[in-house]
């Protein structure tokens, strides 16, 4: 067979299957609340003079994602919709839940102060309470993405499916990140809210016609074996101290690079750019090196396997950090390019090496329990971290603030001596044994 005809097999059979089609679809819907909260409500509180002590706070309204396995064992039993499933069933309930959310924040004037209940509410306070709406029912759709992802992809098609799944959701952020820039500098926020809602219709449409239901399992659990089983599972599988070393490997990795992403948006405006500016280099420059990085990223995991994955593409990540001191450095337009198309290229990296790891630590058998377990810890320094990091700056200002990343982006790296060695065991055994 000619190597044409085995690439165009290999596009036939793994990008173009079903399941790869649902991994991007339903990558871009998971992406596009939580940008949402990191980028378009970053812009807006930002325009409407907000101060950064307190835009740094609004990280603490996505502390949902951190506690989403205290809700996940429902979703392994229970179908809030008659006749659809437990994954399409609570895809419907988010996903109409956070079209409808976006589209009211948007209604909202954080300058304002109104009376409810007796009570007088600041604008900023009601837009923390939508924030925090709008991340409950964003984590609840991802534990139902999570599983379903887990239950439909094959051991040696995690790495190429998550790969797929994590580019389209940061590809999801051209959105509230490009397009809703551009949009504010010429209509309300109110309108710019509604177009950014109606990004949810796609995967609304894939839950209804698209996605199909994963069998469900024939042993029925109680509440308190659904929680129990999946941690006893966990722990046995190679001992405690692995099971500590995995989820602190969980808790580091992505922590540097998590707290310098942070306040990105207030970096580039407090560094001059427009936000006309900032939506147009995003779209230009970050789209084309997702899509790169989506295809590069899953075809080499296919080849080198998860375990150097998350070496490589975790040296990528961290060096992207050290880029954003050279933007404060040289402020121009030439330098936010190279910058936005390193961090969409090298963190996208990581992060598909980083959630193919998850999805192969997790058994099959106890999906979103355990899926939901690690995201939730992978995602504390998002929420409580994050927190701080508007005093951070304040404190060191950009460049400081950047090399503090950097330097706890340390221990997450090292943590792969023990948890993903270079020359481990393949994917393909690992899954073996989790299933």
């Amino acid at each position: 067979m000619s190597l044409f005809s085995r690439t165009a097999s290999f596009f036939r059979e793994i990008l173009l299957s079903r399941r790869m089609i649902l991994c991007c679809l339903t990558g871009f819907s998971s992406g596009l609340p939580l940008y949402v909260l990191l980028n378009l409500v970053q812009a807006w509180l930002t325009a409407e003079n907000v101060n950064i002590k307190t835009l740094g706070l609004f990280a603490l309204v996505m502390f949902p994602y951190t506690w989403k396995f205290l809700w996940a064992p429902f979703f392994d039993s229970v179908s809030p919709v008659k006749g659809m499933g437990r994954r399409r069933g609570w895809l419907l309930v988010t996903q109409t839940a956070l079209f409808l959310l976006i589209t009211i924040m948007g209604l909202i004037d954080p300058k304002s102060v109104m009376s409810l209940a007796g009570l007088q509410v600041s604008g900023v306070t009601l837009a923390a309470a939508m924030c925090f709406l709008v991340s409950m029912a964003s984590a609840s759709q991802d534990i139902a993405l999570d599983a379903l992802r887990r239950e439909i992809l094959k051991d040696n098609e995690l790495g190429l499916g998550n790969s797929l799944f994590v580019n389209l959701y940061r590809l999801s952020q051209l959105v509230p990140g490009s397009l809703a820039f551009i949009l504010a500098d010429h209509i309300p926020w109110s309108m710019v809210y509604l177009v950014t809602g109606l990004f949810m219709i796609p995967g609304l449409l894939a839950t209804l016609f698209v996605v199909k239901e994963p069998p469900i399992p024939t042993v029925k659990r109680t509440f308190r074996e659904a929680v129990s089983l999946p941690l006893k599972e966990f722990v046995s599988r190679k001992g405690v101290r692995h099971a500590l070393l995995v989820l602190l490997f969980i808790f580091c990795y992505k922590l540097g690079d998590s707290m310098a992403t942070s306040l990105l948006t207030r970096f580039y405006l407090d560094k001059g750019f427009s936000r006309t500016a900032i939506g147009i280099l995003s779209k230009s420059v970050s789209l084309p090196m997702s899509v790169i990085g989506a295809l590069l990223g899953g075809i080499w995991m296919l080849k080198i396997g998860i375990n150097r994955a998350l070496w490589l593409f975790g040296l990528f990540q961290f060096l992207t950090i050290l880029i954003f001191i050279l933007l404060d450095m040289y402020p121009t337009k030439t330098v936010l390019s190279l910058v936005i198309g390193a961090e969409a290229f090298g963190v996208g990296l990581g992060t598909c090496a980083f959630t193919s790891y998850l999805a192969r630590e997790t058994n099959p058998a106890y999906t979103a329990f355990q899926f939901a377990l690690f995201t939730s810890l992978a995602a504390v320094p998002r929420t409580f971290f994050n927190a701080v990091c508007g005093y951070l700056q304040a404190f060191l200002g950009w460049s400081g603030f950047y090399y503090v990343c950097a330097i706890i982006a340390v221990p997450g790296m090292l943590l792969l001596l023990k948890v993903a060695p270079w020359r481990g065991g393949s994917d393909l055994e690992s899954g073996k044994q989790n299933s």
